[in-house]
């Protein structure tokens, strides 16, 4: 098991290369999308063994509704097989599950599937994992803004769907680009790429991520003592 002194408190990783992952090895990119989550599954049990507090996975943008009828409609339905398949040992994982983002978008079944979902493991207390569906930062912090009384950081903080701070943001497939990705919450994270697509960033990826994180030097803005 990985031991490292500075351990961040939230993580949040931006699940990109399951469609280039299958395309590598001559797959449906629906393939690539099933490891995907798969892997997911693998990570946050992970995670949880690490004892790290949150982490926030970018599962479906907002603009992601601009791909293949065929390919969005998989990944709107195969969620709904997976979670039933494994849903007792999700709820005994004491892992605490809830969703960010539109709700109005979202199929009925699968709707429902992540509320039952969110309801089922609301007492468990390790890892907070997070799983921002159709979320984008743009839609956050429009709607956040909407509901302020008043003009500080505080009430938007409030407001937001997601208000921890990312510690250490992490984005497979060799992408550096945050996407709309948690752009409030990113301002001070440290940031860390791999080229490694989505299904093949396993524990050891992960074990490289934090120890790199464990490294470096967060001055938030001040200089050091």
């Amino acid at each position: 098991m990985l031991k490292i002194k500075n351990m961040p408190k939230h993580v949040a990783i931006i699940l990109d290369g399951n469609g280039r992952w299958a395309k590598r090895r001559g797959l449906p990119r629906t393939l690539g999308h099933y490891n995907g989550g798969l892997n997911l599954a693998k990570i946050a049990t992970y995670a949880n063994d690490l004892n790290l507090e949150q982490l926030t996975v970018y599962a479906f943008s907002t603009e992601n509704w601009n791909r293949p009828k065929e390919e969005v409609d998989y990944l709107m339905s195969k969620p709904i097989e997976m979670i039933h398949k494994n849903k007792d040992k999700i709820i005994h994982s004491n892992i605490k599950i809830s969703f960010a983002g539109r709700k109005d978008r979202i199929p009925t079944e699968l709707f429902k599937t992540i509320e039952e979902l969110e309801i089922k493991t609301s007492k468990n207390t390790g890892l907070k994992l997070i799983v921002a569906l159709d979320y984008g930062a743009y839609d956050e912090l429009l709607t956040a803004i909407s509901k302020m009384k008043e003009i500080t950081q505080e009430e938007l903080e409030k407001n937001l769907m997601i208000k921890e701070p990312v510690d250490l943001l992490i984005r497979t497939s060799g992408e550096q680009r945050l996407s709309n990705f948690l752009l409030w919450q990113n301002a001070y994270a440290e940031f860390y790429f791999t080229k490694k697509h989505w299904p093949s960033f396993n524990k050891r990826e992960l074990n490289k991520a934090l120890k790199t994180y464990s490294k470096r030097n967060r001055r938030f803005g001040g200089l050091n003592k």
